[in-house]
């Protein structure tokens, strides 16, 4: 299942624009940023360590995976929902990355903790009726579980930095 977002705001507990699980590979509404908590630095190309706090912008509207506490409109469980605009939000917006070793790696299986509620990003069976037929409902948890693992599939890997090494003089004639 891949997170899923598009301008469609939930009926029913906060009237944000609604989160789900998809199955369909080439949707492009599957699309998400890795950026800095709010209100911190994050140079492109820096990796991202396990246990750190990071924002996830959705491409497509440009808000953030963010939760809260309100029940999610089919198991009841808190709601995920997206929120802000380009990208700037409030701390409600931040997820730790838990992952093991030090950092994490590309091909490998993380975790999202919401940092202010401590639920993990999650999906399981229960899916919407209409307008979004089919797609599963994704909500924070507050255990750890098969649930809740998540894997990035395709998208842009930026290399660390290079330290620009180059001496920069100007010699006139």
């Amino acid at each position: 299942v891949r997170l899923h977002s598009h301008d469609v705001r939930y009926g029913s507990g906060s009237g944000q624009q609604s989160v789900t699980g998809v199955s369909a590979a080439d949707d492009g509404n599957s699309y998400w940023r890795v950026r800095g908590r709010t209100a911190a630095v994050c140079e492109r190309g820096t990796r991202v360590r396990c246990g750190q706090a990071i924002r996830l912008p959705h491409l497509g509207t440009g808000r953030n995976l963010h939760s809260h506490r309100f029940a999610s409109p089919l198991s009841g469980n808190q709601e995920v929902s997206a929120f802000g605009e380009a990208g700037e939000g409030d701390y409600l917006d931040d997820w730790t990355v838990v992952c093991s070793g030090t950092y994490w790696a590309r091909d490998s299986e993380v975790r999202f903790q919401h940092t202010s509620t401590d639920v993990f990003l999650s999906v399981t069976g229960e899916q919407y009726g209409r307008p979004i037929h089919g797609q599963k409902e994704v909500h924070g948890m507050a255990a750890s579980s098969q649930n809740n693992y998540w894997k990035v599939m395709e998208g842009i890997f930026m290399q660390p930095s290079e330290v620009f090494k180059a001496e920069q003089y100007h010699a006139e004639l």
